[in-house]
């Protein structure tokens, strides 16, 4: 499949599954066999034993090809359940970020300034940098990284996108 082909709709995807070793391997070896791109992943032990982990996908493509991604992970072994959190309604999406950033004298105050703005907290600091960190939805991220490129960025960690329907029912 083309990569023009693939453009589409931005999903996020949570598929609950067994913790066990392979399986990220085999849900990344689908989507690279199928020619499909994750834009982001997570993955997190979610239960008191150790035995159920939830991993958080995003993906882009036209209806056919989530419906088609959603199929494929559901037939997968250990997979317990696929919730494509987009087409579900409004849901919560939040991303973590370290940003480190050098500067002296007037780029350093801004720097801070401009971290105040976007509730960036300040990690770690030496008299020539600081490490930032930040959460939030991931536009809210990209425009500080943006921001921080005009400051002195030098470097950036992010986790990956969490997504959760909104509402008092689980998943």
């Amino acid at each position: 499949m083309k990569i023009a082909e693939q453009q589409g709709e931005r999903h996020v995807l949570t598929v609950t599954v067994d913790n066990e070793a392979g399986i990220l391997a085999r849900i990344a070896g689908m989507f690279t066999a199928r020619g499909y791109n994750i834009d982001s992943l997570t993955v997190a032990d979610i239960s008191e034993n150790h035995q159920v982990s939830r991993i958080t996908i995003v993906t882009h493509g036209p209806p056919a090809v989530i419906d088609q991604i959603r199929a494929q992970l559901e037939r997968l072994v250990p997979v317990h359940k696929v919730i494509d959190l987009t087409e579900m309604g409004a849901h919560v999406e939040r991303e973590l970020a370290l940003v480190k950033v050098t500067g002296k004298g007037d780029t350093r105050v801004e720097a801070l300034r401009v971290a105040d703005v976007f509730r960036a907290k300040v990690v770690d600091t030496t008299t020539g940098s600081f490490i930032f960190e930040l959460t939030g939805a991931p536009d809210k991220i990209d425009s500080f990284v943006v921001i921080m490129r005009e400051l002195g960025l030098v470097e950036v960690g992010r986790t990956g996108i969490v997504g959760m329907m909104r509402g008092a029912e689980g998943a």
